[in-house]
């Protein structure tokens, strides 16, 4: 685990160090500004207390006044012009119940333990406060190796088998005939022990030698619905999903929490 956490140290500080991993030519490019902004204006962020773990380059920073970034890589840290900690997400250095919100974009499918990270963040928000989750849900294996964007010839004979099936693989219907079998047995299980529960993902194979494509280097796949059930086992509200039709057939986009301790 230590030697992995070297290697992401590494990567992105490579990355960061380039003009290419996250780098954005303007605040409306980056990804999931329009989320965020509406979740800022929407709930009246500008003057509360607010955290941004994996803040990157801190293209966010200025949404609101009282802003405190977090990242894995100290490298970003000149980027930054307000509060910054290097930090692990799986270990926020700060108290309990600091902040009113925390927003998390792009960050979740690149933590070895999500349900840690969840755990801290749920420690670190004050009762009541709001949780912004965007994160790139079921995330492709066949990523780490960019099998959707290298050509044939990069490849010897199982490799253009894997490559030939990625549209197939990446079609909405292969994908919910086995999603939506692994939703209903979660949500039996919920409605059945109601207790806390664990939180489900697989775990994949980063590429940190190479970012051939967006999450080449995630290391574990999630489906949202999972994470709902999640929260909600410890008596959280989905605020962005308020029904269970809705919560079933999430696919993509951002997940608000509201935190009841």
């Amino acid at each position: 685990m230590i030697e992995d956490v070297q290697q992401a140290k590494e990567f992105y500080r490579r990355e960061y160090s380039q003009n290419q991993y996250a780098c954005y030519q303007s605040i409306e490019k980056a990804i999931g500004y329009k989320e965020i902004k509406a979740f800022v204006d929407m709930y009246g962020l500008h003057r509360k207390k607010c955290l941004e773990i994996g803040c990157g380059r801190g293209v966010f920073q200025y949404l609101v006044e009282d802003y405190t970034g977090v990242d894995l890589s100290n490298s970003v840290k000149q980027y930054l012009h307000k509060p910054f900690y290097q930090a692990s997400a799986t270990e926020l250095p700060f108290k309990d119940n600091e902040f009113d919100a925390v927003w998390m974009i792009s960050v979740l499918e690149h933590i070895p333990n999500p349900e840690k990270s969840l755990l801290e963040i749920r420690r670190v928000l004050k009762p009541g406060g709001l949780l912004f989750l965007y994160a790139a849900w079921q995330c492709r294996p066949w990523a780490s190796n960019g099998y959707s964007v290298r050509p044939y010839r990069d490849f010897k004979l199982i490799g253009k088998i894997i490559k030939a099936s990625v549209p197939l693989r990446n079609s909405v219907l292969f994908r919910s005939i086995y999603i939506f079998p692994k939703r209903v047995l979660s949500c039996i299980r919920y409605a059945l022990m109601r207790e806390r529960t664990n939180f489900r993902y697989k775990k994949l194979s980063p590429n940190y030698d190479h970012f051939w494509q967006s999450d080449s280097d995630a290391v574990n796949s999630m489906d949202p619905y999972e994470v709902i059930l999640w929260f909600m086992s410890h008596g959280d509200n989905c605020i962005s999903y308020g029904n269970p039709l809705s919560r079933f057939f999430v696919r993509t986009g951002e997940i608000i929490f509201q935190i009841k301790k």
